[in-house]
């Protein structure tokens, strides 16, 4: 199965593959006739013997070793050529065939539930569509070329070699039957072992990328000798599979060279004492260990043919492991609708695991145009609450409603086009801040992202930079404080013109007066769109038309601020500690 899982990726290229096999077939069966020429001239134009085989070659050179010279000359060439065929074939299918795995693994990746990138890790993700498709392109760029090219010069060399002479032909095959027994053995080795290997080259990726991404965490708690240990302890795991991989290559290579000489030396030895008798002849001999010779090394490449093809089918069990992952698919009978931004939360619960809830029971509406607070302790389910109404988990239990439809007949992609969601921690790519503005719309003109920049308050502060809206923020807006990454998340997420709003603790990186006034920027800009502010800081929700208290996954207070800064409870403990402040 695996098998076919790996050569189901030649689909669109067969033609081209099919092309490259011919070229090797007509490069091996020329290259095996120059023993022919070779004995044909020892025996036959310098020794005179009677032509009894391979009477053809007479017909084209005669007794003429000038003509002999010649034909092999030719026959070197179209050869040549013919490799050059296979290189240029096989470089085109291994290198189309990598791109597609590729992009497949790409787009994937961009459609899978969001729920995957829970327990998947970034560094092995990465490995997969890196290292892994390399492992399947070298596969199939020079490994199964090379399989095909021992199969068709083991072929096509018995055929030479019998009609040469049948006891030398069965001398030459008596150690294969060891050689196959073994390589067999060393296939489902290196298959185990190379598993090991590339899981723990995955681990290592993972501890490395976490470190870059982390550094600034790093720096900060001068936990560079920690770091350095960890990635110590994942980088010797890495080279002691690799070690034990190369153990089993060496073995392979020994013993498998060690029959090859063996071989070779029977051939050796039982054909001089034969051609001393009488019964074989002397081009015949040479012609056999002219054969010997040429099938050593690619007798000796089976071995790493094989221990490729071991390290394909790991490579390919781990890209399918992402390609098999479900896609965060709508359900049947969800289409686009035109989203007001009326909001309906009805009897709704979520578990991440069975019977384990986050989110228990819960219930309220937001009319269009309307502000809703969410306040609540860390792990209490405000973020979770965020995931379920931009659809990137389902409800267990209950149903959520926007404009009265169903979420779940509301098409995800087009409901989170019209969701502008802004995160606590906001990713910025390594781009111009007018790129970052403007990717969120398709009208990203200058006029519309300082437009953005404004409500935002943070087109000042940009025309400060040296090079304005040209400034590069550096990876992850590394170059950026995190106030000044916030409002630029929010500048783009403005430039939506979303008909839902959120914002997931995205202005706790504000000071307090620079949030009253994006907050007010954006109730003056009366779009009416509906806003879901989720904040620590009641400052940040105490205009809001309603506010709900979150406490281990239920809603223990719903209310205005007035109402809820009298009311015993959490909001009115926090009120009082802030206000003290």
């Amino acid at each position: 199965m695996k098998v076919k899982t790996l050569l189901k990726n030649l689909k669109g290229f067969r033609g081209l593959f099919i092309g490259a096999i011919i070229a090797i077939i007509i490069e091996c069966l020329l290259s095996l006739i120059y023993p022919v020429i070779i004995k044909y001239s020892i025996d036959n134009i310098i020794g005179k013997q009677e032509i009894t085989n391979y009477k053809f070659l007479y017909k084209i050179i005669g007794l003429n070793l000038g003509k002999a010279a010649v034909v092999m000359l030719i026959f070197t060439v179209i050869g040549g050529v013919s490799l050059f065929l296979k290189g240029q074939l096989s470089a085109i299918v291994s290198e189309g065939i990598a791109k597609n795995i590729k992009d497949k693994l790409f787009s994937h990746l961009q459609n899978v539930k969001y729920s995957y990138y829970s327990n998947a890790e970034t560094g092995d993700l990465i490995q997969r569509c890196t290292s892994d498709v390399d492992t399947v392109r070298n596969f199939f760029g020079k490994q199964l070329l090379e399989f095909v090219n021992v199969f068709v010069l083991i072929i096509l060399s018995l055929f030479f070699m019998v009609n040469l002479n049948v006891k030398l032909t069965l001398l030459s095959m008596i150690l294969l039957p060891l050689l196959v027994i073994f390589t067999i053995v060393f296939f489902q080795n290196v298959k185990r072992t190379f598993k090991e290997y590339d899981e723990a080259e995955g681990k290592m990726s993972a501890v490395l990328q976490e470190n870059l991404n982390g550094v600034r965490v790093v720096k900060a708690f001068a936990k560079e000798k920690y770091e350095i240990e960890k990635y110590e302890v994942v980088n010797s795991n890495w080279r002691t599979k690799n070690m034990k991989l190369l153990k089993l290559f060496a073995l392979f290579w020994s013993v498998s060279d060690g029959m090859i000489m063996l071989q070779i030396a029977l051939i050796l030895f039982s054909g001089i004492y034969w051609t001393v008798r009488g019964d074989v002849s002397l081009g015949t001999l040479i012609a056999f260990l002219t054969y010997q010779g040429m099938l050593l090394y690619p007798i000796r490449q089976f071995g790493r043919v094989v221990g490729d093809f071991g390290k394909s089918l790991v490579a390919i069990e781990r890209i399918e492991e992402i390609l098999r992952e479900p896609l965060d698919e709508n359900l049947e009978g969800a289409k686009i609708h035109n989203i007001q931004g009326n909001i309906e939360f009805d009897n709704v619960s979520f578990s991440y695991e069975k019977d384990n809830y986050v989110l228990k029971n819960i219930n309220f509406n937001i009319k269009q145009g309307e502000t809703l607070g969410i306040l609540g302790p860390t792990g209490s389910g405000k973020s979770t609450l965020v995931h379920l109404l931009t659809h990137l988990f389902t409800p267990t239990k209950g149903k959520i409603f926007i404009d009265k439809v169903d979420m779940e007949l509301i098409d995800k992609k087009w409901l989170r086009q019209n969701v502008g969601l802004i995160l606590q921690e906001p990713f910025l790519y390594a781009k111009s801040i007018k790129e970052n503005i403007g990717i969120a719309s398709d009208d990203n003109n200058e006029s519309s992202i300082y437009e953005a920049a404004s409500l935002a308050h943070i087109h000042k502060v940009i025309k400060e930079f040296q090079e304005g809206y040209d400034t590069t923020v550096g990876e992850k807006g590394v170059s950026l404080s995190g106030g000044q990454k916030q409002r630029i998340s929010i500048a783009r997420t403005i430039m939506k013109n979303s008909k839902i709003l959120i914002f997931d603790d995205s202005l706790s990186a504000l000071d307090t007066e620079t949030d009253s006034k994006i907050r007010k920027a954006l109730k003056g800009k009366n779009d009416g769109s509906t806003k879901i502010i989720i904040s620590h800081r009641i400052s940040s929700i105490q205009e809001a038309d309603k506010i709900i208290v979150l406490e281990n996954g239920e809603i223990t207070q719903e209310g205005n601020h007035e109402i809820l800064k009298n009311k015993e409870g959490l909001y009115k403990r926090i009120w009082n500690i802030q206000n003290s402040l």
